[in-house]
């Protein structure tokens, strides 16, 4: 009789595939939406603000809509992913975006609370779509591989705000702002086609007595034939070898308060940091370096760019040492950088500002700590509670996409939460804000579970034993 922990090591023993090819492509693509959603509407506002007169207020709400969709998106979709599978989950909050996203071409002539709920929408599928593709990924992917690949998924990310960038730069003048919606449906559809090529994950299947189904995965993914059961022994029942695995309730996350504070606590840290950091960078290197904005910018390419060297570096090494090491840090090299940046204002050496240097090593461990912050909060729980604990992680972390103009206006002194305009007082509070925020994180995966090279059973029994002693205690 086929045992199911067959499966499982079979999953666990492969090579990298071309399948496995497909499954990160369909997680890259759905996953560029959210950024390239993000982008966008920052341009659209900038197209429809004076002949609309958009206020303040009005701006902020368009802006931010999404940020609170994205939130409640999370947490109801993971949840709803550990029930049903990962698979229709993904279908169907990508099929929901791509509608919400295509609605927003029929805009009304000024009618700017249409944008506020439709982007609201948007949000909410797209952080359901984020909060399932990971672990679709995770569960797939060799226990060896798991850390690099799920961090070169966070990787191909920005090239959501490249495409974002580029559709308004290029493309507006043919097909206008309404139009730039419309580019977005483009790798939904891509994502939307390799999804339906990609069956569920092994590992849920496997949870909910799909045996069958789990095998033909496993098959699939490895491009292999292995005859987990005899053509002539098709009657023979499986042997479920595996430890079984409750219900799930969102109320179960607070039986892992280690998972919880450091999944929680991590992405709060980073998402705040990294937005707060990311809204003002320009605006700063342009009042410090006194350049134009034009300037400003194009020496802001390199500082993002050192943040996409980051993830892929950061992804490796999440693998090479250990999600603990790298967190670590991740966290103290963001923070060191912020406070080397605090007393170079004016520095240069052989002619090149030491401050946009900082910049440039500042995200180096703030961007890059994407290739790891996401795949742990995933990482870190039960498989019967993975998509629900990340999309809990996740939603909280998106906590920082509010706050964080907020934080910004603050320390500007404007009232302003769209553009609040970056003054020299404030860097040195700002800076060190953030730096704070980073040795938190350090600090928290000090505290973390180290998952590398671990299968997903094994951590699975790691924390059941941590939940059974709670229990005890």
């Amino acid at each position: 009789m086929p045992k199911t922990s067959q499966l499982i090591n079979t999953l666990d023993q492969s090579r990298l595939t071309g399948n496995h090819v497909r499954v990160v492509s369909a997680a890259v693509l759905g996953d560029m939406l959210e950024f390239f959603d993000l982008a966008l509407i920052s341009f659209v506002i900038a197209f429809i603000a004076v002949p609309w007169k958009l206020t303040y207020t009005a701006s902020a709400s368009i802006l931010l809509a999404a940020g609170f969709g994205s939130i409640v998106g999370a947490i109801l979709f993971g949840n709803i992913a550990d029930k049903i599978g990962r698979r229709p989950v993904f279908m169907f909050t990508i099929v929901f975006s791509g509608i919400m996203t295509g609605l927003m071409f029929f805009t009304p002539e000024g009618n700017w609370l249409y944008l506020v709920v439709l982007r609201f929408f948007v949000g909410l599928a797209l952080g359901g779509l984020y909060c399932v593709d990971l672990p679709l990924v995770q569960e797939f992917v060799p226990a060896s591989y798991r850390g690099r690949v799920s961090g070169i998924v966070t990787a191909f990310i920005p090239i959501g705000t490249l495409l974002a960038s580029t559709s308004a730069a290029y493309l507006t003048t043919y097909i206008g702002w309404r139009g730039l919606f419309l580019v977005g449906l483009i790798p939904a559809a891509l994502a939307l086609l390799i999804r339906i090529w990609v069956p569920e994950s092994p590992r849920w299947l496997i949870r909910n007595k799909r045996f069958d189904e789990a095998a033909t995965a496993v098959d699939w993914v490895t491009e292999e034939h292995h005859d987990f059961r005899d053509v002539k022994k098709a009657h023979d029942e499986w042997v479920d070898d595996l430890p079984p695995q409750p219900h799930v309730k969102i109320q179960e996350l607070f039986q892992y308060p280690r998972s919880l504070i450091t999944t929680w606590g991590a992405n709060i840290c980073q998402q705040t940091g990294y937005t707060l950091f990311t809204m003002w960078g320009p605006a700063l290197l342009a009042l410090v370096l006194g350049r134009t904005p034009q300037e400003a910018a194009k020496m802001f390419i390199f500082v993002t760019l050192a943040g996409f060297i980051g993830r892929w570096f950061w992804a490796f090494m999440s693998d090479a040492i250990g999600r603990r090491s790298t967190g670590m840090i991740l966290g103290a090299g963001a923070a060191v950088m912020l406070v080397i940046a605090i007393f170079n204002l004016g520095n240069y050496i052989n002619g090149v500002s030491v401050f946009w240097l900082c910049m440039m090593g500042i995200y180096f461990f703030a961007d890059g700590g994407y290739a790891l912050v996401g795949p742990y909060g995933s990482e870190a729980w039960p498989s019967n509670l993975r998509a629900t604990g990340m999309g809990s992680a996740y939603g909280m972390g998106g906590i920082g996409k509010l706050i964080g103009p907020v934080v910004i206006a603050f320390f500007a002194g404007s009232s302003n939460l769209v553009s609040p305009k970056a003054t020299a007082d404030a860097i040195q509070p700002a800076y060190l804000f953030m730096a704070t925020l980073f040795v938190i994180q350090a600090i928290l995966f000090f505290y973390a579970r180290e998952t590398k090279g671990k299968s997903m059973e094994e951590i699975d029994a790691e924390l059941e034993a941590e939940r059974l002693q709670k229990a005890r205690a």
